[in-house]
């Protein structure tokens, strides 16, 4: 009797977590990594030719943007479930993962051990999370959302908390644009967008502000 093999596609711009995946995936008899990416324009094209049971995305990515990656394979390949692979803990990310199409959400920093049950719960239909994660969720949904809250980071729309996000990181305008396949003159308006829905009277605030909100999520 063959066992059906779940099929798993890695999309990741760091070497070595493509390869603790790998390595991990390997482990599991019914596991079958098919491929693996670093970019999302490769990744969309790889995972619609090759329509895998199941994409691990990392949100941050070089040359894009994972959330920009998920939203693109809910319509490409709607069949293919998508499970959130970040560093980031945040319940806005959480959520606007989710709402974008993912099915799970694993930390980084959690045990591998936790990878492998996301991928059988989403398999069975299940939204995967932390306990604690889950909780969070609830929370906000019977609660007031935060995005109603106006001039806080959680009103921007997703491409303006990214560049918001890497503004944080200390990336440059030119770095930004690269890294999200855009025009230099497309991220300062994205800057202005981001000024002008936070209250921010310049540049100088808006750096300050974006230096800010990177330094709390790492508390």
């Amino acid at each position: 009797m063959n066992l059906r093999r779940i099929r798993i596609f890695v999309v990741d711009d760091h070497p070595l977590v493509r390869e603790w995946l790998g390595n991990l995936l390997r482990l599991q008899p019914d596991f079958e990594l098919c491929g693996e990416a670093e970019e999302p324009g490769a990744a969309a094209e790889a995972i619609e030719r090759l329509c895998p049971d199941i994409a691990i995305v990392d949100l941050s990515l070089r040359r894009g943007s994972g959330l920009d990656l998920i939203k693109d394979l809910h319509g490409r390949c709607p069949e293919t479930k998508v499970i959130v692979l970040s560093m980031h803990e945040d319940i806005t990310d959480i959520l606007r993962a989710l709402r974008a199409g993912a099915r799970g959400y694993v930390m980084k920093q959690e045990s591998s051990g936790q990878v492998v049950t996301a991928i059988r719960k989403v398999l069975s239909g299940q939204i995967y999370a932390k306990a604690e994660v889950l909780a969070q969720l609830a929370e906000r949904i019977v609660g007031r959302p935060e995005e109603e809250s106006s001039g806080t980071p959680e009103t921007l729309s997703d491409r303006e908390l990214e560049v918001f996000r890497r503004l944080g990181e200390g990336q440059a305008t030119r770095r930004i644009a690269d890294e999200l396949g855009v025009s230099p003159k497309t991220v300062q308006t994205y800057c202005a967008r981001i000024k002008e829905k936070l209250n921010m009277a310049n540049g100088s605030e808006l750096m300050r502000e974006a230096l800010r909100w990177v330094d709390a999520k790492r508390l």
